[in-house]
């Protein structure tokens, strides 16, 4: 048992003999966690109340954004993330471990290399961001599986219960995770501070119903190796499964997720009309009344699915317009940890995705694939998360009911009230009363305040909601001793510096606005014009009313500097905490926000830091940018960014201004058809000379499938046989009668799967796939068969991925992949003695570096060829934009060099291109230096441009791409287009890039 800290021990001590704090008269109580002695046991840093997380004793809210590792394998990019994350005012991050690519082999854990921890949570720690771990074993995540391993097709048990086998298959993983995330605890120095068990375990079928033993099971396997950090949970609705209190299974700390807009980006415009939650205030005091309100994944994006709308409508769906409506509502529940599902995407490189999304993972999250942060939704969600960091008195409110007609002159207007508990301070949700709304409506307020009931504009004029659009004016709000009686505009940030106070505060285009400071003193505008800016004294406070304007004004009154932006301008404005440690800030604390500085410098502020009289920032970008530093330490004597000496100019405020200057760089990228492309055939396996006696031997006469039942005399699931992953390829050996007419195969692979079918040389033909298929029964005519010769068919099939397990009992991730069923006419089935592939060593995979899942059973693919320098020097001299006259697959090579300058930060794509109508059935895999970066299906999209991070791709020396090329029409196909293209250069301060791992090819013993 750890020894309390004095300030623990006395906290816990005082709640657990039942104190409360009620000053207001709603009678509102602080409720403490119920097993308080038990959790004092395992650790006393990360300590809660019914409002909020405590860090080391002190309140903190928890805004945080999803990212996966494993969804971009360069572990020297990490950094750039979490900096990213954290510049936006946010100090944690939530992440996924997914299951499949570290055991890969039942009995076999391995994380190291791409996908070792280690440096995932030393970019954390080095950012100053917390980490909120979600190991599984099941993620759900639009992951292969669902995170499963395809091996877990093979177990009887149903899974995510407490089936013996499934639970015993479980064990492996569990502990070896919980391990490594024990290490990594905040208790530990490190920057995990909340675990969740299990995920989305809300939803049963077929029998199964919510077993809290089987949850207590899965908890007691991480506390075993280790973990002592609460444990949070994610119900899939907000329907109190875990809840503490509840007895066996209950997690520490309640939560859920929420997506209320869906996944539908074809209708970005259309927002339903039931869609905005108003009842989790209500559900939260219900189901979980003593934890912080909790949700654990809100909507911050959506996936989209094979030929779905693409992620620049996904972007536009859930835009800054979500954000102000959607996650203000939040606050006015009263939430107190928010994590918003992605804040980064990523790629589903190497066959990461189950079969409802393609290679990008985008998300049409805040921070784009590419890691570029010019989406508004970025710099809104910086404003939402910098006013929350400034507001520590948000978290002692307590949410009230929502109105109409009470607060507003309007019932086209909705109000909810967050009510100071301990301080005056109160905040004000308005939206609209239809949310979805695009009317421009014109208000008062009505609102409570401590000097008395106020009608707002008290100067006169009506202030402005706009169409989706939500709002917090706040009340009696405290500006380090200043107090703010009201403020219809909003609040981004507020600083007290050595020698003056800033605030500021934006509006939207073409409103009016009114701020209120409980002060005589006389206002002056230090800065910009004073039109449109009226300033009257009433009552000994200074009314204070405005148009918004694109040019920024500056108000003094007493020591305080009052900036009136629009909101386009407040988004070029960043609130970096100053660091004494270098460009490493530390942890965000009270402490650590206090000491935060503003720096106006449009795309990206990383860090800023003191080294000695030196004031160093860490900037990106994106063009010619005017830096202005407000706040200047009194120790700073010069100015640095990234590393260079800037000579500021100084204004009679005391800001420091200079310019960096954007010239662009001159990027030669090669153009990839002049490249010197080598081919070979990637389907031997149809000629009469290829052997499969190597092959394994699909002689299995029963399965432990429990979700198939077998229509074949053995087995052809692939799993079966231990391919879980990428292309599979069937070989049936039968001896024709020679009356045979017709063959009729079932195959299944996912969601927009295809596959193609030969005897011997001869093309049958194709399923070349749609987006609704997972699966497809087809007949093709045969030619005339010679009786007593023995003929061969081959059958290749896309596997898109598993499926997903979400709902316990249905066993969806067991669907297996291959083939189902078959019927050689005239014949029966057992004529046909079959052999199948997949990747090379199925289980045991032969690349332990790119992990189980980067490759799949074509030939070039088992021979290792798609890695860098393969044995291309024999091979035919064609292009895949040349491409092939007839079905098959070709496999293409080539290398080209990068010469990317230091110092910039060039995302960098690979596009196909789509000219013909209908468009050719193909389907083209990627490779990039080894790494499968790119599943393109002509015929089904909807993706055709394909980002490579700089560390698969090396910026500064030589590059191989690989492409593989199933043609699925007699005709064959080509590549319509095919480039590297390069977005805006980002000037960056992002150093030390190292390439990823990216082993050469050699010549693999037993490839067939």
């Amino acid at each position: 048992m750890k020894l309390l800290s004095s300030f623990a021990a006395a906290y816990l001590a005082v709640q657990a003999a039942g104190a409360a704090v009620s000053p207001r008269p709603n009678g509102y109580t602080i409720t403490e966690h119920p097993d308080l002695e038990q959790r004092a046991q395992l650790q006393n840093i990360i300590t809660w109340d019914n409002q909020s997380l405590y860090i080391n004793g002190e309140r903190i809210m928890i805004l945080s954004g999803e990212m996966h590792p494993y969804r971009l394998p360069v572990s020297s990019l990490y950094l750039d993330l979490f900096q990213k994350v954290k510049a936006l005012g946010f100090n944690c991050v939530s992440f996924y471990v997914d299951w499949a690519l570290l055991e890969g082999k039942p009995g076999t854990y391995r994380a190291d290399g791409i996908f070792g921890l280690e440096p995932w949570f030393d970019a954390a720690s080095k950012a100053g961001v917390y980490l909120l771990a979600r190991p599984g074993p099941y993620i759900n995540a639009e992951s292969s599986g669902g995170g499963f391993p395809g091996w877990l097709q093979r177990i009887t048990g149903t899974l995510r219960t407490r089936a013996p086998d499934y639970m015993n298959a479980t064990k492996n993983y569990a502990t070896n995770v919980a391990a490594t995330l024990a290490k990594a605890q905040i208790t530990n120095g490190g920057p995990v501070i909340l675990y969740q068990p299990e995920n989305e375990y809300t939803g049963f079928t077929n029998g199964q119903q919510f077993d809290p033993q089987y949850m207590q099971d899965v908890m007691d396997t991480a506390r075993a190796a280790g973990i002592v950090v609460p444990f949070i949970n994610n119900d899939a609705a907000p329907d109190g499964h875990d809840a503490p209190g509840s007895g066996v299974g209950a997690v520490d700390i309640y939560g859920h997720d929420s997506y209320p807009l869906g996944f539908d980006c074809a209708n970005p415009t259309s927002w339903p009309s039931n869609g905005l939650p108003t009842n989790f205030r209500q559900l939260h005091l219900e189901q979980s009344p003593s934890t912080p309100y909790s949700l654990v994944e809100f909507q911050g994006g959506a996936f989209d699915p094979w030929g779905g709308s693409g992620y620049d409508k996904c972007t536009a769906l859930l835009n800054q317009e979500f954000e102000r409506v959607f996650y203000k509502n939040n606050l006015a529940a009263g939430v107190a940890i928010m994590n918003f599902y992605m804040i980064f995407g990523g790629t589903n490189w190497g066959n990461i995705p189950y079969p409802g999304v393609y290679t990008s993972y985008d998300y049409g999250s805040a921070i784009s694939e590419s890691r570029n942060v010019t989406r508004e939704k970025y710099s809104e969600l910086k404003l939402f998360a910098n006013f929350i960091r400034a507001s520590p008195s948000y978290l002692d409110t307590v949410p009230q009911n929502a109105s109409t007609g009470v607060y507003t002159d309007t019932t086209d207007l909705t109000v909810t009230p967050l009510v100071g508990r301990s301080s005056a301070s109160s905040f004000y949700v308005v939206r609209h009363t239809d949310y979805t709304s695009e009317a421009s409506t014109s208000y008062k307020l009505k609102l409570p305040t401590s000097a008395g009931q106020l009608t707002i504009p008290q100067l006169g004029g009506s202030l402005t909601l706009n169409g989706r659009d939500s709002k917090i004016h706040v009340t009696d709000y405290d500006v380090a001793g200043t107090n703010i009686l009201y403020s219809t505009a909003e609040v981004f940030t507020w600083k007290n510096f050595t020698d003056y106070k800033v605030l500021l505060v934006y509006g939207g285009p073409n409103e009016h606005h009114e701020l209120a400071i409980s002060s005589k003193a006389n206002v002056s505008v230090v800065e910009g014009s004073s039109s449109g800016v009226t300033i009257k004294s009433l009552d000994g406070t200074a009314v204070i009313g405005w148009d918004v304007s694109s040019t920024r004004r500056i108000l003094k009154v007493d020591n305080l500097l009052v900036f009136l932006l629009d909101r386009n301008s407040a988004y070029n404005y960043w609130v970096p905490e100053l660091s004494t440690n270098g460009p490493t800030p530390g942890f965000s604390s009270p402490e650590t926000t206090a000491n935060s500085i503003v720096v106006k410098a449009g795309y990206l502020v990383r860090t800023v830091y003191l080294q000695g009289s030196e004031l160093h920032l860490t900037a990106d970008f994106n063009s010619t940018t005017p830096v202005e530093v407000i706040g200047v330490p009194k120790t700073a004597k010069s100015l640095y960014i990234n590393g260079a000496q800037y000579k500021p100019t100084v204004n009679a405020n005391g800001f420091w201004s200079t310019t960096v200057t954007y010239d662009s760089p001159d990027i030669k990228l090669p153009s990839l058809k002049d490249l010197e492309w080598r081919y070979v055939d990637s389907l031997p396996e149809i000629q009469p000379s290829y052997d499969d006696s190597a092959w394994v031997a699909a002689d299995h006469k029963t399965t432990n499938n429990s979700v198939a039942p077998l229509k074949t005399p053995t087995s052809l699931y692939a799993s079966d046989y231990g391919f879980h992953t990428g292309s599979l390829i069937y070989r049936g050996h039968f001896v024709a009668t020679g009356n045979e007419t017709t063959f009729t195969v079932h195959t299944q692979g996912g969601s927009a799967f295809g596959s193609s079918v030969w005897l011997n040389q001869t093309y049958l033909g194709s399923w070349t796939g749609d987006s609704a298929s997972s699966d497809n029964n087809s007949t093709y005519k045969l030619p005339k068969l010679s009786a007593g010769k023995p003929y061969v068919l081959t059958v290749v099939v896309d596997n898109m991925g598993l499926e997903e397990d979400w709902t316990v009992g249905s066993e969806q991730m067991k669907e297996p992949r291959g083939i189902l069923d078959y019927q050689l006419s005239g014949r029966s089935q057992s004529a046909i003695s079959w052999k199948l592939t997949g990747n090379l060593g199925g289980e045991d995979y032969q690349d332990l570096v790119r992990g189980p899942l980067n490759e799949g059973g074509l030939y070039a693919e088992r021979q290792g060829w798609h890695q860098p320098e393969p044995p291309s020097q024999q091979w035919k001299s064609s292009s895949p934009l040349e491409g092939i006259s007839q079905a098959g697959v070709g496999f293409y090579s080539a290398s080209f060099d990068l010469n990317i300058p230091s110092g910039w930060d060039v995302p960098l794509y690979f596009t196909f291109g789509n000219t013909t109508t209908p468009p050719e059935a193909y389907r083209a895999q990627l490779y990039v230096n080894g790494y499968q970066f790119g599943k393109y299906v002509n015929n089904v999209g909807p993706q055709t441009a394909f980002p490579v991070p700089q560390g698969i791709l090396n910026y500064q020396g030589t590059n191989w791409v690989a492409v593989t090329l199933w043609a699925q029409q007699s005709e064959g196909a080509k590549l319509d287009n095919f480039e590297l293209v390069a977005e805006t250069p980002v000037l960056t301060a992002l150093t030390g890039i190292t390439s990823s791992p990216q082993p050469k090819y050699t010549k693999r013993e037993g490839a067939y």
